[in-house]
């Protein structure tokens, strides 16, 4: 299979998808807050918030680029992955990596968890101010490069929101060359 064919992108929201995991562009706290993450949070109801906080228990806070999983509660997905994105200044504080790392550590997490569909949002394009066609280079990249090493998730789905990122984002994945 080819590794554009291993990708999709779609534009909706996020919660109503049937994936095996959905991700979370989380804040530290895994909370929920605003944008996709509060989304999230209130279609997936009290049993996220319960596994959040006892992750919270153990580690503290979740570190940027890091991930950790829970289960989809009352989501169509069966389970989400939260990350933290970077929060945009300017490009001068490793944004560009810990961004990828962002996406290939919600990677590594759905492959040891046996996952074959995960969807990404476009994560740090929101409050966090990342510009979206930066955002859009730095998460095909980092998928196309855990995606020719690892055969799971077999399918990952990136859900834009709005129509630029949907643009973007189906321009990269047109563009791709094997």
């Amino acid at each position: 299979m080819k590794l554009k064919d291993r990708m999709e992108v779609i534009q909706g929201d996020i919660t109503r998808l049937k994936a095996d995991a959905i991700v979370n562009a989380a804040n530290p706290s895994l909370m929920g807050g605003g944008g996709v993450d509060g989304a999230i949070h209130r279609a997936g109801g009290p049993q996220i918030l319960e596994e959040c906080k006892e992750i919270i228990k153990k580690i503290g806070q979740l570190d940027t680029g890091k991930a950790v999983i829970t289960t989809g509660g009352n989501l169509p997905a069966s389970y989400v992955i939260h990350t933290v994105g970077p929060v945009w200044h300017g490009g001068t504080q490793d944004e560009a990596q810990l961004l990828a790392q962002a996406y290939t550590n919600s990677l590594q997490l759905a492959s040891e968890h046996h996952l074959r569909t995960v969807a990404f949002p476009n994560i740090s394009t929101g409050v966090y101010g990342y510009p979206k066609r930066e955002a859009a280079q730095v998460a095909l990249q980092a998928v196309t490069d855990y995606l020719r090493q690892h055969t799971l998730p077999e399918k990952v789905i990136f859900c834009c929101f709005d129509d630029e990122n949907y643009r973007l984002y189906q321009e990269a994945v047109q563009a791709l060359e094997e």
